[in-house]
């Protein structure tokens, strides 16, 4: 007998070991697949070393004569972002909402989510682009792309977390004979407020970032000069634009971990 249970125990550890083994050569198999797809060409990187140090001293000192013009165009790129990201949590809200199982129909839901799966799949330099064609050159184009985009980023955030609030709030609002309305006022948003704003607050560190490269197709910012001074060669120039982009995403990134802690 304990033979029997001795050899079950080998058996269910080997189909345990099995189990655990098929996911890494899986993922192996898809990099070996993949390899010459992505062009991956490692030894690259150790030739020409020469002109890598002479392109890597081309930034160095950092030109910050034109430092004025900088910080504005940090300040159009923040408010790009700002903007894009206030007016995607507008939207989000309700398409969050329409986009819940545990709130809409089915024959709403599917949809909704449709949609928002191709605001989402598209990413924000080509609604850019489109933008800048409907509207013209500048930072409203990037705030039309970031809205659209990051629109369809929240609503799918927010419908995940109403999907996944507790249910017996709302039952005791419904046994009240309340409307709908009231209980998405009264049990949904006081259960996902904190959640949603945390994301909000992420989406927003997040699109600053996306704002200065949605500037390089010219939808405005910094990313306008980023571009102008990396295709003329000036990387001198380019060094203190990314040194002044990196400085305020750090400074950003302290402030939106204080505001979630506050938030959590």
């Amino acid at each position: 007998m304990s033979e029997l249970r001795s050899s079950e125990a080998v058996l269910a550890h080997r189909r345990h070991s099995l189990y655990t083994l098929l996911p890494v050569l899986i993922i192996l198999s898809l990099l070996a697949a993949t390899w010459r797809g992505a062009d991956i060409r490692p030894m690259d990187l150790f030739q020409g070393q020469d002109g890598m140090r002479e392109f890597a001293r081309g930034f160095f000192p950092p030109d910050y004569s034109e430092w004025r013009q900088y910080v504005h165009e940090m300040y159009i790129t923040l408010s790009i972002a700002l903007w894009g990201t206030l007016l995607a949590i507008l939207a989000a809200i309700p398409l969050g909402l329409l986009s819940a199982q545990n709130v809409a129909p089915a024959w709403v839901v599917q949809p909704v989510r449709r949609l928002m799966d191709t605001l989402r799949a598209i990413n924000e330099m080509v609604f850019a682009m489109l933008f800048i064609v409907a509207v013209g050159l500048g930072p409203f184009a990037g705030v039309l792309a970031l809205w659209v985009h990051t629109s369809g980023v929240l609503a799918k955030l927010f419908a995940e977390s109403v999907e996944a609030i507790d249910p017996r709030p709302r039952e005791g609002i419904r046994a009240t004979g309340a409307a709908q309305i009231d209980e998405i006022r009264y049990a949904i948003i006081p259960q996902v407020l904190s959640l949603w704003i945390s994301f909000a607050i992420y989406r927003f560190e997040s699109n600053v970032r996306s704002a200065m490269v949605v500037g390089m197709v010219g939808a405005g910012g910094i990313g306008v000069m980023l571009h102008e001074s990396i295709q003329s060669f000036n990387f001198a120039q380019s060094a203190a634009i990314l040194l002044i982009i990196v400085l305020t995403s750090s400074f950003l990134d302290i402030c939106s971990s204080f505001l979630r802690n506050g938030i959590s």
